[in-house]
């Protein structure tokens, strides 16, 4: 049986409110997904009469060396379908992807276990929309179009990524794509409420077991749903099934994804009901190439509120309360008539200047750099220039990112990219050195997963 060929996309993300918060069920996140997307494609290999394959094989080529084969068959006593990388040598480790062979396990288990239908050979490419990644100098600054997939000429693990979630929408993506692929419509359809329920179920599952943690799995959501105000899962559902190749791992997983009575129900919630950005203002997101080390900070920030329980909570609760007013904001914004923006506007700024506030309150109380002094400089500076209307260090804050919302008019863009062409980092004590911003060509996107057309990556395809 040959199947159809299957593109499957899913976006971005920026946590723009409820950075730390997220982690716990009693405060949400308000999380826009973003146009930047990541891209698989599931062909057929085709096979001579008579000649059997049970191989998977992933490329990525716009980057060095990022292709990788893998080998699949059921394990015994629903163990589920083990994946094993049929390219071994020295520097099988090094080039070792995580994330895809965590996913391809989790999905064709996940198949095997609703019907065991045929896995056949098939042939996967996947394609980054640029921004995922810092452009090299010559391409940022040269007067040549960029293809809509730059060719970087560098191994993933030298490539610079640029915070917008390429992890979550890689599994989101690939996992989709092999459900449609492998499954039959009436059994699996991507574009329906439940098939995007089973989508988010499964995925979150891959992208934990890949990660080795329960993670608060906003990346994951907006993947697959878009915009929205997501409260978290509660990590109990995901760390009681036992590991691929286990007993019952395979009717476990399929407990989990299907929730059935023999698994904890998802209580994860969704709400995609005037989130949104207004018409007249657009999310603009600035890669900064210092860096921050995330796992690190979030640790800190939790042992703090541990150790000071009352104070943590007060700021969390009061910051809880801005996020959500700020999408009453935005809401509101975006419902009334007022023509003049500095008025029409004016509540957003003020609620970014409360939400940043709390947010340099709790950096203080707790020691870690959520927005540090660098930051404050940078966004302080980009509140000066006219059509400015609020700004953060997003998710868990650091030297990695800022998250603009202007005016969406050309003139305000042309203004933000002359300040941030010249922007450096003054250095000092306890200061980072240098350091370059640049604006990337993402805007916020609605859209979650999504079904593509094969045609706009035929070039790519072998």
């Amino acid at each position: 049986m040959v199947r159809n060929a299957v593109a499957v996309s899913a976006p971005g993300k920026v946590l723009l409110a409820g950075g730390y918060l997220v982690l716990d069920r009693e405060y949400t996140g308000l999380v826009f997904g973003l146009d930047a997307r990541i891209h698989v494609n599931f062909q057929a290999i085709p096979t001579s009469s008579g000649v059997t394959l049970n191989e998977i094989i992933v490329q990525s080529p716009q980057f060095q060396d990022a292709a990788w084969e893998y080998g699949y068959r059921l394990a015994e006593r629903d163990g589920g379908m083990s994946v094993i990388p049929l390219r071994v040598d020295a520097d099988l480790n090094l080039n070792r992807n995580v994330f895809i062979e965590t996913t391809i396990s989790y999905a064709l288990s996940y198949i095997a276990s609703l019907s065991s239908p045929m896995i056949s050979p098939a042939s996967i490419t996947i394609l980054a929309d640029n921004d995922y990644y810092s452009a090299p100098a010559s391409v940022a600054s040269g007067s040549d179009p960029v293809p809509r997939f730059h060719n970087f000429d560098v191994p993933i693990s030298k490539a610079h990524k640029t915070g917008l979630g390429s992890s979550a929408a890689l599994v989101t993506a690939l996992t989709g794509a092999l459900l449609s692929y492998y499954l039959p419509k009436e059994t699996y359809d991507i574009a329906t409420d439940l098939g995007k329920r089973q989508l988010h179920n499964l995925a979150q599952t891959a992208h934990c077991a890949a990660q080795g943690k329960v993670g608060s799995g906003f990346d994951v959501a907006s993947a697959v749903y878009g915009s929205c105000l997501y409260r978290r899962f509660s990590p109990s559902i995901l760390t009681s099934h036992v590991e691929p190749g286990k007993h019952h791992f395979g009717s476990q997983l399929r407990d989990i994804v299907n929730e059935s009575h023999e698994s904890p129900e998802w209580d994860h919630e969704i709400l995609k009901e005037g989130v949104r950005v207004p018409k007249g203002l657009r999310l603009v997101m600035c890669d900064v190439s210092c860096g921050s080390q995330t796992p690190g900070m979030v640790k800190q920030v939790l042992a703090w509120r541990k150790e000071q329980p009352a104070e943590a909570n007060e700021i969390w609760t009061e910051l809880h309360h801005n996020n959500i007013a700020l999408v009453g904001d935005l809401r509101s914004a975006a419902e009334i008539a007022e023509m003049n923006p500095a008025r029409r506007y004016a509540e957003i700024t003020k609620r970014f200047h409360s939400i940043r506030t709390l947010i340099r309150t709790m950096s203080e109380k707790s020691g870690v750099p959520i927005e540090p002094p660098e930051q404050t400089e940078l966004l302080n500076a980009c509140e000066n220039i006219p059509g400015f209307v609020g700004g953060v260090v997003p998710g868990a804050g650091g030297y990695d990112a800022v998250a603009l919302l202007i005016q969406d008019d050309e003139d305000v863009i042309a203004r933000l990219q002359s300040l941030l062409a010249w922007w450096t980092y003054r250095t000092g004590e306890n200061r980072v050195a240098g350091g370059r911003v640049s604006m990337l060509g993402v805007r916020e996107e609605m859209e979650g997963v999504r079904v593509e057309e094969m045609g706009q990556y035929r070039e790519w395809l072998t």
